[in-house]
């Protein structure tokens, strides 16, 4: 930079001076001395006569004018040009002194430590002045400098570009120290004044470098610090850091949350304890020899107590703390151990032989059926074997099949291993058993293995299908007409017999055909048609899908027996056989039985009819013969009263056979009622002893009577019992060897009494005993006297109007027994004993 004025100084110069106020004088000078000479030059023209015209007049006195106005700027232009000589002289001193000050400052600002950057207020680029050591880092290039995030550290970078925004738009100075991508510190200074905007960027001094360094590191550790606390502060995990004294000095927001304080500072100041003081102490005695501590601690929040990891670290002015509460997490654990575990019982529960081996191909899980299908050593499985061993154990105890080439066949195996797809496999075994083999990869790299022994279904699915061909050689050559119909109404199968039966042609029923065309097939060839039943089942039209039958008279006179059976799987089964020849006969067999029927009511009636019409002669010779025994009527003779006791004792039981009868027709009409009642047993078997007891005296026949066993009471109709009993006494008298024992029992039974009468009697034979309670079938078989056959009849009729039962034992050689078995109660009154 030197001294000499700039060549458009010049020219401004000269353009001031021409718009300057002398310019302007000598103008106006000019035009005033042009002025002032036309009165002149019009005096000289009257003196002369009126030689010069006026034109000539005006032209004179303008070049009068100019001429003037010529020397007077010629004198101006002289004096002006001599001041202008001495001002740029004057200018001349002033910018060599400038510029001697520039090259002064522009030395001082070029020295190697520093560099500045200027911005202006019209917006231009910033001007470079100075320059860094190259040693720092710091780039000489302009465009390179100024792109600081490319030789400043990022954070350093960041906070210059921040400060000279501000700086820029809002005239905010500042100062920081700012770290190079080498480790070097600078200064950096922003600064404002009137037009500009500075940034120094100085180098330091070793000093000043240290000092920085602190400076920096301080703001480092203050900025983590804020970062550290900020994060822990905003953990949902209890943090806190303690004193040298052991006190708390700060927590965070979830730490006073789980104390219930109202904030982070008045948990630390009112010195809640998160931790119990067991747990504290713990923590204390650990530090001693460990400065950190880890352990699972369990402590009460909010009233639940939960468990958490508690980590606490000690240093030289105090320790930190955190728990993460894991009680989700073992709650989780516990769950996932109780499934794991009962995943176990299930699989041990399996038949399914089930082995599962890990990542390393070790065996780490495998069931009851695993073991009990390859039959290896407990001891040997819980050992964790590999699996190639396995397959090596299995070879050698000749649980698996030779292979060609075993090496080949065990890899192409075990690359279930690498696979991400289930892959299958079938054994034959050297006991011909067929096992089907499921690899199925894990997601940890393991593999879970399936052993389905399918020996069995593959034997029943051949004999299924040895079934299925007998069965359908069966149905064709059944004379019964069967039809399957599937879910959708369509023909399964039907036999020739079905279309037989029903008169169409079999092409016409082949599996496939629908149901209503089966129909439309039939509809006309049955008088009462029932195929619209037919349709409902096989299509599920029939809501409560219950098996039915019936019967069906076609129009040729044949009638078919039908069934409707619904099968399990959704299908439904039509049967069809041919009664016509079975109908004929029970239709034959109901007239009969109508007829015999008829016949029987007619004989009851004649019998009823009969038995009241001789009961009023018999009162009446009844009452006379008694008339005649009594001595007002006058004596007998020996012979005479021989005739009235036997004309009294055959009315007698000319009476008790007519009773009989009533009762019995009263019994057939369901027209008799028990009169029920509780019965004392001692009574009823004396009574019934007593009103037999001349029957017994008259063959010198004992009665012995056993009732020591015998219950009080039970409840029945006392008239019918006693008359049961005196039956079965009769009997055992007309049949019991004179001088013999009859024995009468009565013992409890279950529910109830029974009463048993036996006789040493010749016993009944075999071919009697199915017809012995028939009515009106007497049979002497030894017996004194021949009755009319009802006195058994009755026994068995009025025990079983009771709801009871009669047995008799007898045989040869060892007489008779009739037991009675009654209830305690009877349960319902029958209308008559069949």
């Amino acid at each position: 930079m030197t001294g000499d004025i700039p060549p458009g100084a010049g020219k401004a110069r000269k353009g001031k001076r021409a718009d300057s106020p002398g310019r302007r004088a000598i103008l106006v000078s000019a035009l005033g001395a042009s002025a002032s000479l036309i009165p002149f030059l019009a005096h000289a023209q009257e003196r002369s006569g009126g030689r010069f015209g006026t034109f000539e007049v005006i032209q004179l006195a303008v070049f009068a004018g100019i001429t003037g106005a010529a020397m007077l700027s010629a004198i101006w232009l002289i004096r002006e040009r001599q001041r202008t000589a001495a001002e740029n002289l004057a200018l001349r001193g002033r910018v060599a002194e400038l510029g001697s000050g520039l090259q002064r400052a522009e030395s001082l600002l070029s020295l190697n430590d520093q560099r500045i950057a200027l911005w202006g207020e019209d917006g231009r680029k910033p001007e470079l002045i100075g320059s860094l050591p190259p040693a720092t880092g710091a780039p000489d290039d302009r465009a390179h400098f100024l792109a600081f995030g490319r030789w400043l550290e990022s954070r350093s970078a960041a906070e210059l570009e921040r400060g000279l925004t501000e700086l820029r738009e809002r005239g905010t100075a500042f100062d920081m120290i700012v770290e190079t991508l080498t480790g070097t510190l600078f200064e950096a200074q922003g600064r404002r004044s009137a037009a500009n905007r500075i940034l120094r960027i100085r180098a330091l001094s070793a000093a000043e470098r240290e000092h920085a360094r602190l400076k920096v590191e301080h703001q480092r550790t203050v900025a983590e610090r804020d970062n550290l606390l900020g994060l822990a502060n905003a953990l949902a995990m209890p943090f806190w850091m303690r004193g040298p004294d052991g006190r708390l000095q700060w927590v965070n927001h979830a730490y006073a949350t789980a104390v219930e304080a109202d904030s982070p500072v008045a948990a630390v100041q009112e010195q809640r304890e998160f931790l119990g003081t067991q747990a504290r102490e713990s923590i204390v005695r650990q530090q001693k020899t460990d400065q950190a501590f880890a352990q699972k601690v369990a402590t009460v929040v909010r009233g639940d107590r939960r468990m958490y990891t508690v980590t606490d670290h000690a240093g030289r002015e105090g320790s930190a703390g955190l728990a993460v509460d894991i009680s989700d997490i073992e709650g989780v654990r516990e769950q996932y151990e109780r499934m794991v575990r009962s995943h176990a019982d299930t699989l041990d529960q399996l038949n399914t032989a089930v082995a599962i081996f890990d990542s390393e191909r070790k065996l780490r899980f495998f069931n009851q059926a695993f073991q009990k299908l390859w039959e290896l050593d407990i001891v040997f499985l819980e050992s964790a074997p590999d699996h190639a061993l396995v397959l090596d154990r299995l070879r050698s105890d000749g649980k698996l099949a030779e292979q060609p080439e075993w090496r080949k066949w065990k890899e192409n195996l075990l690359a279930a291993y690498r696979s991400v797809e289930s892959q299958e496999h079938w054994w034959h075994l050297p006991d011909r058993r067929a096992i089907r083999v499921v690899a199925n990869p894990q997601a940890n790299g393991g593999v879970t293995w399936i052993f389905e022994d399918h020996t069995e279904k593959i034997d029943l699915q051949s004999r299924y299908q040895t079934a299925v061909r007998v069965q359908g050689e069966t149905l064709d050559n059944l004379a019964e007409g069967v039809a399957v119909f599937g879910p959708d109404g369509r023909v399964r199968l039907s036999n020739p017999a079905f279309a037989s039966l029903w008169g169409v042609d079999a092409s016409l029923v082949q599996p496939g055909v629908h149901i209503s065309a089966v129909k439309a097939l039939c509809q006309g060839i049955a008088i009462d048609s029932p195929w619209g039943d037919f349709v409902a089942a096989a299509t599920g039209f029939d809501d409560e899908r219950r098996d039915r039958h019936g019967q069906v008279e076609l129009r040729s006179g044949s009638v078919l027996r039908y069934a409707v059976i619904h099968l399990p799987n959704g299908q439904a089964m039509l049967t069809f056989v041919d009664v016509t020849d079975s109908v004929n006969v029970e239709r034959a067999l109901k007239d009969k039985n109508e007829a015999l029927e008829n016949a029987d009511r007619l004989k009851s009636e004649f019998v009823q009819h009969v038995s009241y019409e001789l009961r009023s002669p018999l009162t009446n010779i009844i009452g006379f013969t008694e008339l005649l025994k009594m001595p007002a009527m006058g004596a007998l003779n020996e012979r005479q009263a021989e005739y009235v006791e036997h004309i009294g004792s055959s009315s007698e039981e000319l009476k008790t056979i007519v009773d009989d009868i009533l009762d019995l027709a009263t019994l057939d009409a369901g027209a008799m009622e028990l009169e029920i009642a509780e019965i004392p047993v001692r009574r009823a078997v004396e009574a019934a002893a007593e009103l037999a007891g001349p029957r017994f005296a008259e063959h010198r026949i004992k009665l012995d009577l056993d009732l020591k066993t015998a219950p009080a009471s039970f409840h029945g109709d006392e008239q019918r019992v006693r008359q049961v009993l005196f039956n079965l006494l009769a009997n055992a008298a007309n049949f019991a060897p004179e001088g013999s024992t009859v024995k009468v029992a009565a013992r409890p039974s279950q529910g109830g009494v029974e009463f048993s009468v036996h006789d040493d009697g010749p016993g009944i034979p075999a071919d009697v005993l199915d017809t012995l309670f028939r009515r009106f079938e007497p049979r002497s078989n030894g017996g004194r006297r021949r009755g009319a056959g009802l006195g058994l009849s009755i026994v068995k009729s009025f025990v079983e109007l009771h709801g009871g039962t009669v047995e008799i034992d007898t045989g040869a050689g060892r007489g008779t027994t009739v037991t009675c078995h009654f209830p305690a109660a009877p349960e319902g009154l029958r209308a008559a004993a069949e």
